[in-house]
């Protein structure tokens, strides 16, 4: 199955003109924040080979993401590690995306919304579509800008960060990442709400009791 655009020209025959994408990355991962895109591409220059970003290799993701960027309203938006742990990673995955929808160009009037639920706070009508970032081209493009911009960010804390992995496993609860954090312990950008992290944390209290 591959994404195409019929969402959005149902959507469009039924009224709607500003019609965006939304799929948010990083709800499974240990570290790091929870990144969302919402995108508007315009339906005469829509990049060729948009699909479910966790199909594609990281080198077509970031060729991708740039012709997404060169022709298409994009707006980026995160809930830091922080709020994760204070709101839990559902309601900061759903902050995350109306932040980015907030951030658009022009607001739009009907956002097509990776998933199941609809956001609490959604600014703008929404249509949750199941596995929406296979079967819709704007969604499929909102995950490509959204995971590459992520990656990225755990990247750059890696360098920061050494030991961790996180510029192969992106935060994720890699058997190299949870020895790390047994060896060389928690930092400030782990989710402390999450279980691997909250027992070590346990583990360092009830030791030093």
């Amino acid at each position: 199955m591959m994404p195409d655009f019929s969402f959005e020209n149902a959507a469009r025959a039924e009224g709607a003109r500003m019609i965006v994408g939304v799929d948010e990355v990083g709800r499974g991962p240990l570290a790091g924040p929870v990144t969302a895109a919402a995108v508007r591409l315009d339906p005469a220059r829509i990049p060729e080979g948009l699909n479910d970003s966790k199909k594609l290799t990281a080198g077509r993701r970031a060729l991708l993401a740039a012709q997404i960027m060169a022709v298409a309203d994009v707006s980026i938006a995160h809930a830091s590690v922080e709020e994760i742990d204070r709101l839990n990673i559902l309601a900061a995955s759903h902050l995350a995306m109306c932040r980015a929808i907030a951030g658009l160009d022009v607001a739009p009037d009907l956002a097509l919304i990776d998933g199941n639920l609809l956001p609490r706070d959604l600014p703008c009508a929404g249509r949750a579509i199941i596995k929406g970032d296979a079967r819709s081209l704007s969604i499929a493009a909102a995950s490509i800008v959204a995971k590459t911009c992520r990656d990225a960010i755990m990247v750059d804390l890696a360098q920061q960060h050494p030991g961790y992995g996180w510029h192969t496993n992106m935060g994720y609860g890699a058997k190299a990442h949870l020895l790390a954090l047994q060896n060389l312990g928690v930092t400030p950008h782990h989710r402390r709400s999450f279980k691997p992290v909250h027992n070590i944390l346990y583990q360092e209290k009830s030791i030093s009791d």
